[in-house]
């Protein structure tokens, strides 16, 4: 199985795609080799920010703590998600405009942890053919690539400085999947709106989330959300900003108790709750597949 790599520097890089796709090869993508990374690292580019959020060492400590978090207890490896996501989001600290750069997001996954990216991707082996992990978990789109989707699911999910919302949504792999890539997720309101009723219990399983996802897209393509449900008209910048800034002093993302993120009102709660409402009766009039018989458990490589 692939392990860590043998060359770790100091600071994360960014690795543009074009160089990224030369380490792409069958023996990594099936787990049997290692990524080279001294190699990797000579055709690699400085961050653009020289301050602490640069080292290396947190984030590798944290993807080696998720699986073992998940072995020690037992668990699958996509129960990980839920665990890295808030702290991944708050060891890193970044700007979105800073998380929109897919290079620095191929450099985590093949400079920094290409064997947590194999341990938390690779299928299980179907009809004697050789299991592989997607390409596009190492070097792919923010909804898939492996510590990207980790990240944005925490920024869009998270209720101000809550992490709660994240665990939650992670914990649903058709809620990550599925309404991380809509647009409509963006609205603040409506990703408190599902998470709230994930929690409530309206929403348990895989096809009932696709089926709530599916409809809630629907309707946002005749109903604005964020007209008959507004977010804050003015969202203040300065707590982020200040959240970065204290990542100079910061201490270790704790690994028991959930991070605190930045200091921002949360969404408004008459906005979520009436959203919560209203996406209850979409759902109750969804087709779901299946929805009177008992759902196999999830499976999500």
């Amino acid at each position: 199985m692939t392990d860590r790599p043998s060359h770790l520097p100091e600071r994360l890089a960014v690795l543009p795609n074009a160089e990224a796709a030369e380490f792409l090869t069958d023996g990594l993508l099936t787990g049997r080799e290692e990524v080279p990374s001294i190699k990797l690292n000579q055709v690699t580019e400085p961050l653009a920010h020289t301050d602490r959020r640069g080292e290396l060492r947190p984030v590798r400590d944290l993807a080696e703590d998720a699986m073992a978090y998940c072995r020690s207890n037992g668990f699958k490896a996509t129960q990980a998600d839920a665990w890295l996501a808030p702290r991944l989001h708050a060891a890193l600290r970044l700007t979105r405009r800073e998380a929109a750069d897919p290079g620095f997001w191929n450099y985590l996954a093949l400079g920094v942890a290409p064997d947590y990216v194999v341990w938390r991707h690779l299928p299980e082996p179907k009809d004697d053919k050789v299991a592989k992990v997607a390409a596009v978990r190492f070097r792919g789109p923010y909804h898939k690539q492996a510590f990207a989707r980790l990240w944005w699911a925490a920024e869009l999910f998270r209720d101000g400085a809550d992490y709660g919302p994240v665990v939650t949504a992670c914990g649903n792999q058709d809620i990550l999947n599925t309404a991380l890539r809509m647009s409509v997720i963006n609205h603040r309101p409506t990703a408190q709106a599902i998470v709230r009723l994930v929690v409530k219990g309206t929403i348990t399983g895989g096809r009932e989330a696709n089926a709530l996802a599916g409809a809630v897209n629907a309707s946002a393509a005749t109903l604005m959300y964020d007209v008959i449900a507004p977010d804050h008209s003015e969202r203040d910048s300065r707590p982020l900003l200040d959240w970065i800034d204290e990542a100079e002093t910061a201490r270790q993302v704790s690994r028991n108790a959930l991070p605190t993120g930045p200091a921002e009102e949360p969404a408004p709660e008459l906005s979520v709750s009436m959203l919560a409402d209203y996406f209850a009766d979409l759902f109750a009039d969804a087709p779901v597949r299946g929805r009177d018989e008992p759902e196999a458990a999830e499976e999500e490589a």
